[in-house]
């Protein structure tokens, strides 16, 4: 079966399940979640990430919480090329030392909506002869369109709409048992100067994050491993709450399934789990408040469904991708 048409079927899908969902719900501020997407789709936060699998991933992912909800159709890949064989031997593939990535999503944070679209693009540097770890550094460019109603506010009819484009820069290491990031995102701010009333307010802000994690082996034969790890996030204004913001956490991968959970200093649990089929992953991700009463804040669900592309056709396919 032809690849490149096999490509073009699934993203045609999957911007189908985009605009479909975008239909029947309201969106909400990309990240809706910190927890979820860093877990089904890290490189949104570093885009150092992008292309630090050997795959092309293609993915769509829908959050709620409560009235709100988010839509985000992601992908990313290494970018490969051909060697010329020689004799009966087929071409080799090969995979460079660049990533690409990008995303369009569409969301609503309070009288806020906005979509857009963004790019990125990574170096990746071997750190050994042997090419199992990398020092990667990534650069992504987002455009965005916002629009702030003002009619819940009593404000009638009074709407404010603006274009803005914003950077994120990263910092990634990774090899096959240790990991470790750094990333700045939305460093450009807000477009607008600071409003005293609130009204008008762009809901976007520098944020930054850091994360290291392990992977231990437990069993090669059944291909079990344990992935602690832990996420610190901060903006502007949170550095002196920073203690609030860290958030452990731990997967699980059993062959084909992962199962995953996290804590945050402010309370906050999330549960998560994923399972990849051959070419495909569906997932799942609920977070709520520790000891917090269901009325005062509602939890966070989120779907994630995805496309691996297996990217050299001589190599022997695997089974799994994670």
């Amino acid at each position: 079966m032809d690849l490149t048409l096999n490509r073009k079927t699934v993203l045609k899908a999957l911007v189908a399940i985009l605009l479909f969902l975008s239909d029947i719900t309201y969106g909400q501020q990309t990240p809706l979640n910190t927890d979820s997407y860093w877990v089904f789709v890290p490189y949104i936060y570093n885009p150092a990430m992008v292309g630090s699998k050997d795959f092309l991933s293609v993915g769509v992912n829908a959050s709620f919480k409560g009235s709100s909800h988010t839509q985000l159709l992601s992908g990313n890949a290494r970018i490969s090329k051909t060697h010329d064989g020689y004799f009966s031997s087929p071409d080799i593939t090969k995979f460079t030392n660049f990533g690409l990535g990008g995303s369009i999503f569409n969301d609503v944070d309070g009288l806020s909506s906005k979509y857009g679209v963004s790019a990125a693009a990574s170096y990746q540097i071997p750190m050994n002869t042997k090419e199992l770890s990398f020092l990667s550094f990534g650069l992504s460019a987002k455009e965005t369109h916002n629009t702030i109603s003002t009619d819940s506010a009593g404000i009638v009819n009074s709407e404010r709409n603006t274009f803005y484009t914003n950077i994120d820069l990263g910092v990634y290491y990774y090899g096959t048992n240790f990991f470790a990031g750094i990333s700045g995102v939305n460093l450009l701010g807000s477009p607008w100067k600071p409003d005293p009333v609130g009204i008008y307010d762009v809901p976007v802000s520098r944020e930054y994050f850091f994360t290291t994690g392990i992977k231990v082996l437990i069993s090669k034969s059944m291909n079990i491993v344990l992935e602690p790890s832990v996420l610190i996030s901060a903006t502007d204004s949170t550095f002196d709450k920073i203690i609030e913001n860290i958030d452990p956490i731990v997967k699980l991968y059993l062959d084909r399934f992962c199962l995953g959970a996290s804590y945050r200093g402010s309370g906050k649990i999330s549960i998560f789990a994923e399972y990849k089929y051959p070419h495909f992953y569906l997932g799942g991700y609920y977070g709520f408040k520790n000891k917090t009463p269901y009325f005062k804040e509602k939890p966070v669900m989120e779907l994630t469904f995805g496309i691996n592309f297996q990217s050299d056709r001589h190599r022997r396919t695997r089974t799994t991708h994670w």
